[in-house]
């Protein structure tokens, strides 16, 4: 009994943390931002968000505040859509960190794949590298994309791609006095899954 409940909680963790990665990576916000925001520790938001750490009410109101959502609203449990096709009229364009972007599939946070449309403007003011767990993939649409991966730069045109590992500090920067539009596939790593390897 002791067993399943501990499964059960981590069960729950996991679900949790998946939320809340939802609501940061939904602003735009990487895991330095949110800890700038919130005056927790990059490494602590890591651990609730992987779900190998429990916070505490204190620390869940404070992620409630800052995201502007209610607590009840940090546990819900997405359901699943059943809609196939994104039309181009039901896609929100968000802004995060000098970037626009819509989201392409209905799926929501616990989906594997996030496909999303960037357009990167080509004045963006951004000297920030960003990295995190997963891959990405990239393939580009319009312009001209300057992808900075650790010390190296690539630049790519039209119908260029790349495949890269997140965990390497990333940037995307347009080149030239045009908007860049890409589309972006993020997988993050399964922590679950992991987990069971381990």
């Amino acid at each position: 009994m002791v067993n399943d409940n501990k499964t059960l909680l981590q069960s729950d963790l996991v679900r949790l943390g998946s939320r809340l990665r939802f609501f940061r990576t939904q602003r735009g916000w990487t895991l330095g931002e949110l800890a700038r925001r919130t005056n927790l520790s990059e490494a602590y938001l890591s651990r609730i968000e992987s779900g190998d750490r429990q916070p505490s009410l204190a620390v869940l109101f404070e992620l409630a505040r800052t995201y502007h959502t209610s607590m009840a609203a940090l546990f819900e449990v997405e359901p699943p859509s059943s809609a196939v096709v994104v039309r181009s009229v039901d896609a929100n364009v968000y802004e995060g960190n000098g970037l626009l972007y819509r989201l392409l599939s209905n799926k929501g946070s616990l989906a594997n794949l996030h496909p999303i449309h960037v357009t990167i403007p080509a004045q963006r003011q951004n000297e920030c590298l960003y990295q995190h767990e997963g891959e990405e993939w990239l393939y580009v649409l319009s312009g001209e994309l300057r992808l900075t991966l650790g010390e190296e730069e690539h630049i790519l045109q039209p119908f260029d791609a790349a495949h890269f590992d997140a965990g390497i500090p990333h940037r995307l920067d347009a080149l030239g006095d045009r908007d860049t539009e890409i589309l972006l596939v993020s997988c993050e790593a399964s922590h679950a899954l992991l987990r069971s390897y381990l």
